[in-house]
């Protein structure tokens, strides 16, 4: 009789359903399941999803997103409530947000069918200042880089050893 063969066997006295995992018999149906493997896989599991998100990369992420959104809305309400209305004045006092074409009008209950380049507009505006904000960043960053390269390191300091043998030698010329 082969190890499958038990196995259904004692599924069969047992009335349990069960699996193989490498060897061991794990039941699937079974109100206090206690396995040594399991136990030790999700203890393993959890301390290395907690190593994971400790590690500085995902934090420094973690926050850049944070700031990012925030920083988005930011320029959202600069390029919506400071830069187009200006540029909407002077181009004959167009608001940017209602400019688009309309495709198919307004049927009952239907809402218009409406290609709203305006907003696009106001889309790309955001992109090209967040875009500009962020090169100044990296430019600023990069000559930050090169500056610390740039400046020389301090010589070593001498070893014991070479401080007593230059004193031996200042005392020898001495004489």
């Amino acid at each position: 009789m082969d190890y499958a063969d038990r196995i259904n066997r004692a599924d069969a006295a047992t009335g349990m359903a069960s699996f193989e995992l490498i060897g061991e018999r794990h039941f699937a149906i079974s109100e206090h399941h206690s396995c040594k493997n399991c136990e030790e896989n999700s203890v393993s599991m959890m301390s290395e999803f907690k190593e994971f998100a400790m590690r500085g990369n995902v934090v420094d992420l973690a926050v850049g997103v944070i700031i990012g959104g925030a920083f988005g809305k930011i320029v959202s309400s600069v390029v919506e409530d400071v830069i187009m209305p200006p540029i909407g004045m002077i181009l004959g006092g167009v608001d940017f947000k209602s400019l688009a074409f309309i495709l198919k009008a307004a049927e009952g209950k239907a809402a218009a069918v409406m290609l709203n380049y305006g907003k696009f507009i106001q889309t790309v505006v955001d992109f090209v200042i967040v875009a500009f904000v962020i090169f100044m960043a990296i430019k600023a960053i990069n000559a930050l880089k090169k500056q610390e390269a740039a400046a020389p390191a301090a010589p070593p300091a001498p070893s014991k050893e070479e401080v007593l043998l230059t004193e031996i030698r200042d005392a020898i010329r001495g004489k």
